[in-house]
């Protein structure tokens, strides 16, 4: 008699332990700088991932299952990337949705890929991301080679008879632009002025302001954060220095017109077609609006990289990595981003960089 009860405890207990790992949330995370000096930029992509997944479990969740989502701060940092990424493993994860600077993305995908996590950044354009060959690896924005030729042929046409300063922060992300760019430049067959590094967080670029001018340079292409930016703007504005100052998809931020100010106005960068322009991304922006937030930047991307990889379950009918895989290789994905579909490498098949100009403190289109 003892031995049948114990039996049918034990029985009855795995029966639950079987119920509840059946009902059990599905885990994805999201990983950013969501302290410090990109912080703003970290939080456009929590708060996108986590209204999709808000979405995505008030239809259901993910066959059946729901999702949660987890965030790590990897401060935009190689080493701190790679300890996030490896919190997120431990954790459960099994998609994360980043990370969003090139320099965290690249040394955790390693980590992801070792452990069979998927990784879609939002964020993240330096080519070597897809070209390192992780399979497991995808990003719904475009790459600098392909950023760097757009801004590369528009500073020859529009300024190839003056002086022009390409300058980099020296990160993964902004040395990768900044080379990019200068590349589709010097091949249109103009040579730049000016070509150096400057160093990153710094309060004051007085100096690098002060030897612009001194080298009469009419526009400075600057590969690099929002912040940084901001601040050389700013400087030159005061000193009355009329230079043009050129950037990438990094200042897509409010950030940065709060930290330039006036002299935000006028600056050019390069951007993905803008997903809140997006019709079918309509009824999300005004969620987000509702909710006294403005859906800028990095946010759709997010949000759209949630999609896609929810999409893609659906359509394998599995969670099983290589299925879903197989599944974002093989379909079309609706998205506030619109449609989209990603080639073998993990690119988005169709590439579509914009110029954007900073006008009344917010960037529009230019026209």
């Amino acid at each position: 008699m003892h031995r049948v009860f114990v039996f049918v405890f034990v029985f009855v207990g795995l029966a639950a332990v079987v119920s509840c790992s059946a009902h059990a949330d599905v885990l994805i995370g999201v990983s950013a700088a969501m302290t410090g000096r990109l912080a703003w930029i970290g939080e456009q992509g929590q708060r996108g991932a986590e209204m999709a997944v808000a979405d995505l479990n008030a239809t259901g969740g993910v066959l059946g299952q729901q999702v949660r989502l987890i965030t790590v701060d990897d401060f935009c940092d190689p080493e701190q990337a790679v300890v996030a990424a490896e919190k997120l493993v431990a954790d459960g994860a099994v998609f994360v949705v980043g990370h969003y600077c090139s320099g965290a993305s690249i040394p955790a995908s390693k980590v992801y890929e070792a452990a069979g996590v998927l990784q879609i950044s939002p964020g993240s354009t330096n080519p070597l991301l897809t070209e390192q060959g992780r399979d497991n690896v995808f990003r719904v924005i475009g790459r600098d080679d392909a950023q760097g030729v757009v801004a590369g042929s528009y500073l020859a046409d529009h300024w190839g008879n003056k002086k022009i300063a390409i300058l980099h922060d020296g990160t993964t992300y902004g040395r990768g632009l900044a080379d990019e760019t200068r590349k589709q430049l010097n091949k249109r067959g103009v040579t730049e002025a000016i070509y150096q590094s400057y160093t990153p967080a710094k309060n004051d670029y007085s100096a690098e302001i002060t030897a612009l001018k001194a080298a009469n340079v009419a526009v400075a292409y600057v590969g690099g954060y929002h912040a940084e930016v901001a601040l050389m703007v700013r400087g030159a504005r005061d000193r009355g220095n009329p230079i043009q100052f050129i950037s990438g998809d990094a200042l897509a931020t409010e950030e940065f017109a709060l930290i330039a100010g006036p002299a935000a106005e006028g600056t050019l960068f390069t951007f993905s077609a803008d997903p809140r322009r997006n019709p079918t991304a309509a009824p999300v922006v005004e969620r987000f609006r509702a909710d006294n937030f403005e859906p800028a930047g990095y946010t759709l991307l997010s949000y759209g990289a949630v999609q896609a990889w929810a999409q893609a379950v659906k359509q394998a009918g599995s969670q099983d990595l290589r299925d879903v895989i197989r599944s974002l290789r093989s379909h079309q994905f609706d998205t506030v981003l619109g449609r989209i579909d990603f080639d073998e490498k993990g690119d988005l098949t169709v590439q579509s960089w914009v110029w954007y100009v900073w006008k009344d403190g917010e960037y529009v289109p230019l026209k």
